[in-house]
């Protein structure tokens, strides 16, 4: 009975021990995923990222990459000057063309480039190559210039731009809401509109770009891609330490390479692979870097680096075509010239 008795606490007592051990393993492996978790940015919030530095360094600053105080400040007294020289009759209410000539887009009070430099100062928001500036095109690279005169044998990739009236297809992304002027990916500064909000979880990172109201939502966890090309590409993140880092693939092949100005276009994204790191600095900065790698359109990769800062304002709805009937009439004017022509009508 002893023996019996002994025998049941020493079960008992290994079972406990058993159990404990167990439990130390479970606080051990949690306590490792929360270390391994812990170093992560919170990135919530919405994010401003106008900014004065252009994204190639001038010509005037070349070798230069980085700019005194004083040349700061002289940027931002400029840019505050021709601010306040937009609110002018001569620019802020010019009034209408004259009959049957170009009415023109937006006069300046309606843009919003942003006050200050990067808090850095550099000169240039790309930082490698070093000295500022955009590789070069591959030999055979298409180029589009927005006007009056664009290849007929190439579809229309400009952000901005393209007058064509054959149909939708022949006029900018933008003007027909399928990509804005700054909603990337990547993000660059660009007219207005220029935020972003950033919803974290753990499975997901979710970046709405205020202009167009497109969102992305990027996996941070394991999944396989799908592989469907889309204008914004497709998005997987995962976390190194406290960065998230996002590789985007699988653009639409109609869709331009990355391209230095918003009225212009080369080659196309089918060959783009982007990759992009977010890092909160501290409590009012958002460091956020990409890097370009299409072997296709430029000669080398090139990475830049936007300093966004938080903000309090509020993300509106971009309704690009509510109430929006300039395609639909510019389509139907030129029909109707058509019929007119074809009528032999003088």
């Amino acid at each position: 009975m002893r023996l019996l008795m002994k025998l049941h606490n020493l079960s008992v007592s290994s079972a406990l021990v058993l159990m404990w051990f167990s439990l130390a393993g479970c606080m051990s492996t949690t306590t490792a995923v929360q270390e391994k978790q812990a170093p992560r940015s919170d990135l919530s919030g919405v994010w401003d990222f106008r900014t004065l530095t252009p994204l190639e360094r001038p010509q005037a600053l070349a070798g230069k990459s980085r700019l005194t105080e004083e040349q700061a400040t002289e940027i931002e007294n400029q840019a505050s000057q021709a601010t306040l020289e937009s609110d002018q009759p001569s620019d802020g209410d010019r009034g209408a063309p004259p009959a049957g000539a170009n009415v023109g887009a937006y006069n300046s009070f309606w843009f919003d480039h942003g006050a200050r430099v990067s808090r850095d100062f550099r000169t240039a928001l790309i930082v490698d190559p070093p000295d500022g500036r955009l590789p070069d095109l591959q030999e055979g690279v298409q180029l589009q210039v927005g006007g009056d005169e664009l290849p007929t044998d190439l579809p229309v990739r400009l952000r901005v731009g393209g007058v064509g009236t054959d149909g939708p297809e022949s006029r900018g992304l933008a003007e027909r809401c399928l990509l804005g002027f700054s909603s990337g990916p990547p993000i660059l500064p660009g007219g207005y509109n220029q935020n972003i909000r950033i919803v974290q979880t753990n499975d997901h990172v979710m970046v709405l770009n205020e202009m167009v109201h497109d969102a992305r939502i990027i996996p941070v966890v394991p999944r396989p891609r799908l592989g469907l090309d889309t204008w914004m590409g497709e998005s997987h993140g995962r976390w190194e330490g406290p960065t998230l880092v996002v590789e985007t693939s699988h653009f639409n092949p109609n869709l331009a390479s990355f391209s230095p100005s918003f009225f212009s276009s080369v080659g196309n994204a089918k060959d783009l692979k982007l990759t992009e790191r977010f890092r909160r600095l501290d409590e009012d900065t958002l460091q956020y870097a990409f890097t370009v790698d299409d072997p296709s359109t430029y000669t080398a990769p090139f990475t830049a680096v936007l300093l966004m800062r938080k903000s309090s304002e509020r993300v509106y709805e971009f309704a690009c075509h509510e109430g929006n009937y300039a395609l639909r009439n510019i389509l139907t004017g030129a029909r109707a010239a058509e019929r007119f022509a074809s009528s032999g009508s003088d």
